[in-house]
């Protein structure tokens, strides 16, 4: 789903734009580390009693579970 009009879009890309790579680079760093923080909150919240194995395991489930064929996830997800 699209709901930016184009105009939006220009003006938004342009402002990124004028940002130096060292400030997009923390921009994009700042918005990778909401996002852990939400899957964390998540992952507690849907299993409290989870370990901090477990934890990683669903981390890395939700964030590259769909980049892997399944075998491949399972090994992956034995040595977390």
């Amino acid at each position: 789903m699209k709901d930016t009009s184009p105009e939006v879009e220009s003006y938004f890309n342009e402002l990124i734009m004028k940002k130096s790579g060292q400030e997009r680079l923390k921009m994009g760093f700042s918005m990778f580390d909401m996002a852990r923080r939400q899957v964390l909150a998540s992952i507690i919240k849907d299993h409290p009693n989870a370990d901090l194995n477990e934890i990683r395991r669903e981390i890395f489930l939700r964030f590259y579970g769909q980049d892997f064929p399944p075998a491949k996830q399972k090994r992956i997800l034995a040595q977390i």
